[in-house]
Parts: C-alpha cells; sequence; structure tokens
C-alpha cells in the first residue's frame, strides 16, 4: 500500500540493500523535492529546486551544490530531536482517573500511604492464635477476615484464625494449622519450635502514613494497581495518554475486496491505529481523506490531538499536499528526510505549540520505520516515559548495510541470535509480520555474529502491552 499517488517501484519489495532495491519511487521525489524559494533546510541553506519536471528523476548536483540527501537528518538525531520536541511542547495538565484506567500511564504525583499498612495486626497464616507458652485450651469460634474485632486472649488460650483475619489482642503468635496438634478436652499442642510474633504480620509492617510508596514518574504497572488499592486509593493523578489522529491520505486506497483497475488496499489504515495504541495513544479518529489538499489542511488546522500522523504524500508528486500544507498553515518543519532505509522521506513538523504531525512514507514498511524513527519517541516523551536503555544482540548472519544510511531490518529472536528476515522491501509487511523486533544496521552493514540494537515491537514485550521502545 502506498497511498497518495506513489507506489511501490520494481525493487521496493526486495530484501538487498543496494541503492537501486531500497529507493522507491517515494524516496526519489522526496530526494529531489523542491522547496519554495523562501524556505530554507534545518541548516539554513537554501534548497536546491529541482529543474527537470519529471517524477521520481534525480538528478546529478550541479557542481558547488549539495546532494540533497545531505540534508536528511541522521537517524539516531532524528530520535532524539522528536523526544525533545515533545518535552519542550506546552505542558499538558495532569488527570485524575480511576484505577481501572490507569494502567499504562504515569504518575503525575507520588503515591503516598493514607495509612498503616497493614492497617491492624493480621495473621499471615491459617492457625490458632495463641496467647503465651503452651500447650493452650482452644477457644470455641474462630476469627474470621473481615469480621468485628475479636475478643482478647489471656495466657493460655488459643482460637482458630485465618489468614488475614485481625489478631484478638493478648495473642503472641499464629500456630500455624500443620504445626499444631489438637488432643483431649481441646488441647492445643505445638508439633515445631515457635517464637514470638511468628507468622503475624504487625500494623504499619510494609508502610506508615504519610510515607512515600511510589515517585512521580512511576510506570502504572498491574502491581502499581494492587499496592495503589491496598493503600486505599480510588484513583490516581497521572500523566494523561497523548491524543493520536491518523490521516490516510490517497485516491487509489481501497477499504475492501481485492485490487482492481489500478486501486489497491489500504494496509496503513487498519494497521497504525492498533500500533499507535500500542505506543501508549488515545486514537481519538482515522479519518481517510483521498488526495485533497484542501481536506488535508482543514483536517489538521481543526484537529484536537496531540500527534497527527499522515500516510504518504510527503514526496512532491502532483498530489503530494504534505509539505505545501505544512507551508501554507505555518508550521515549523523539524526533521525533514531522515538517513534511514526504508522510510527516507518521513517528517516531523511542529502545527501549534503544543501538537505535533508526524508524516510517514506511504510504503507500508517505510512506514513502520517512520512510526518507530518519530512517533514513538515523540509519545514515549509526550506520555513522561524515560527512554530505555538500549540492548543489543548478536546477528546469525551477515546483514548488508545501504551505503550512506541506517537500515532497519525485521529479525526473530532464536535463542541469543538475531535472524534477519526476507521480505523487507519498503512495499512489505510479510517480514514485519512475523518480526520479534527490528534490528538497527548501521551504514556499510553488519557482520555475523556483530552485536545489533534491536527496537522491540510493541506487542511482543509481554505485560501491560504499552511499550516505549
Amino acid at each position: 500500500m502506498t497511498p497518495s499517488g506513489t507506489h511501490a517501484g520494481p525493487h521496493a519489495g526486495r530484501g538487498d540493500a543496494s541503492d537501486a532495491d531500497d529507493l522507491d519511487v517515494e524516496e526519489a521525489l522526496a530526494l529531489v523535492r523542491a522547496p519554495r524559494s523562501d524556505r530554507t533546510d534545518r541548516t539554513g541553506r537554501a534548497d536546491q529546486a529541482d529543474q527537470t519536471g519529471r517524477t521520481g528523476h534525480v538528478p546529478a548536483c550541479p557542481a558547488g551544490h549539495e546532494h540533497p540527501h545531505d540534508r536528511a537528518t541522521p537517524w539516531p538525531e532524528a530520535r532524539e530531536i522528536a523526544a525533545r520536541a515533545a518535552r519542550r511542547a506546552t505542558r499538558r495538565p495532569t488527570v485524575s482517573v480511576a484505577l481501572s484506567d490507569a494502567l499504562g500511564l504515569v504518575l503525575a504525583a507520588p503515591l503516598d500511604a493514607l495509612s498503616d499498612l497493614p492497617s491492624f495486626d493480621t495473621s499471615a497464616m491459617d492457625g490458632w492464635a495463641v496467647a503465651g507458652p503452651g500447650p493452650w485450651q482452644i477457644r470455641d469460634g474462630g476469627v474470621l477476615a473481615g469480621h468485628a474485632p475479636p475478643e482478647p486472649l489471656t495466657d493460655g488460650e488459643a482460637v482458630r484464625i485465618a489468614t488475614g483475619a485481625r489478631v484478638p489482642t493478648g495473642v503472641t503468635a499464629v500456630l500455624r494449622s500443620e504445626h499444631g496438634r489438637t488432643g483431649p478436652q481441646d488441647r492445643l499442642h505445638a508439633t515445631s519450635e515457635m517464637s514470638h510474633g511468628q507468622d503475624i504480620r504487625p500494623r504499619g509492617q510494609e508502610c506508615r502514613r504519610g510515607d512515600q510508596l511510589l515517585p512521580t514518574g512511576t510506570l502504572v504497572t498491574p502491581a502499581v494497581l494492587g499496592l495503589a488499592a491496598a493503600a486505599g486509593y480510588d484513583t490516581l493523578t497521572v500523566v494523561p495518554r497523548p491524543r493520536a489522529e491518523v490521516l490516510v491520505l490517497g485516491d487509489e486506497l481501497l477499504t475492501e475486496g481485492l485490487p482492481h483497475d489500478g486501486l489497491i488496499r489500504d494496509a496503513l489504515g487498519p494497521m497504525l491505529a492498533p500500533w499507535l495504541r500500542a505506543l501508549g495513544a488515545e486514537v481519538i479518529a482515522v479519518r481517510r481523506l483521498g488526495d485533497d489538499a484542501k481536506a488535508l489542511r482543514r483536517a489538521i488546522t481543526t484537529s484536537r490531538a496531540d500527534l497527527i500522523v499522515t500516510t504518504g504524500g510527503t514526496a512532491a508528486g502532483p498530489v503530494d499536499h504534505v509539505h505545501p500544507t505544512l507551508d501554507r498553515i505555518g508550521a515549523e518543519l523539524l526533521v525533514d528526510g531522515v538517513a534511514v532505509r526504508p522510510g527516507h522521506p518521513m517528517l516531523l513538523a511542529r502545527t501549534k505549540a503544543d501538537q505535533h504531525l508526524v508524516g510517514l512514507p506511504g510504503n507500508p514498511l517505510a512506514a513502520v520505520s517512520g512510526l518507530l524513527t518519530l512517533a514513538e519517541p515523540l509519545l514515549r516523551a509526550l506520555a513522561a516515559h524515560p527512554a530505555p536503555e538500549p540492548y543489543r544482540t548478536p546477528l546469525r548472519e551477515a546483514v548488508q548495510g545501504h551505503a550512506h544510511d541506517t537500515r532497519l531490518v525485521p529479525v526473530v529472536l532464536r535463542g541469543e541470535r538475531a535472524v534477519p528476515l526476507h521480505y523487507s522491501g519498503p512495499a512489505m509487511l510479510r517480514g514485519i509480520a512475523t518480526a520479534d523486533a527490528l534490528a538497527v544496521v548501521p551504514p556499510g552493514g553488519a557482520a555475523q555474529g556483530a552485536g545489533m540494537e534491536l527496537l522491540d515491537l510493541p506487542w511482543d514485550t509481554a505485560g501491560i502491552g504499552v511499550c516505549f521502545t
């Protein structure tokens, strides 16, 4: 699927790294894109206009002029720019949400103990609450969790007690069921050594009222929810999920059925919303705009999202409206092309003080590259998640590299090795559909056994279904 009038070229489906195979029509158009004369690149130098007028043709650079590829942002720098842009955005207000809605969010205030925990002495085991040295006379009845305070015990007495029940006054220990034996006249005898206070959880053992349980910035996991509930919380103050809106561009896209008559199925519309949700975003809309410049401008200027994601239209073809639209609304272009394959013609723009736009290439795997390069670090920073520690895994076989650009290659993990997958061309999803991660291959490639940085796919990490790679 390649929205906005830019279809995959004849080599887009191959998995090797030659320029011919990695440079599809959309990327070629991006390399010759000619901004207006009043626009400069991020280094302050004016772009050179394409004089050919031919879609997809990359002209030779005149002597003394910089090649457009030289203006592409290095891949690591592009990710840092995206994260920094989010940190500089207008601060979003925190929200108070029910525990059931807090999973995967980040605490915006410390979690302080509202009471002692436990709030009274409790039994840690099923057995007998005993007072003084044994043997003990067993008292009628029993002590259950959640019931009224039990009657005090005097030395020489014992009473049945359940795990979690309030320990009666006067009790010196809890004798586990398996460590006690009853005899005639309801006498209880210990069958093993017992110490004072054994199997009693004293009041305040875990915390005292006012203690800080967790600091601001803690990710709310299932265990955090359990702790908050135990501490008496009904709601948590958190950083809200970033809101994302997806704008699907391209008149050639079908939403159902088989491709026909030059029309192709939209692969990005069904893929992007759940992917963004897996990255922690709240997707407020997926809108199909076709190749309508006015509709695109209206959608961007009226969007309530923190992040707008567009598909295709980032090159310089006759219906590629993303750059001209960003020009017209006065957006600030932060990244205009990234030195990565696939996905070179991606972009990042600041459309408002509190809003950004990530323009993804139309080819599916190139769009995935754009998601992980620009959208993921931006969403992570908006949600106040810390950057994860990078890790490396050795390759089971060599991977050919691009001459100048980073490559993102789908891999599966087999034991302690990463195995590169086939079907990794810009227009293909077959490889990424079975991948565990993307390997970050530096320019020039990587030999067998070389340790590669891996970007985990959000659904491949066990836990809460939210992962910031």
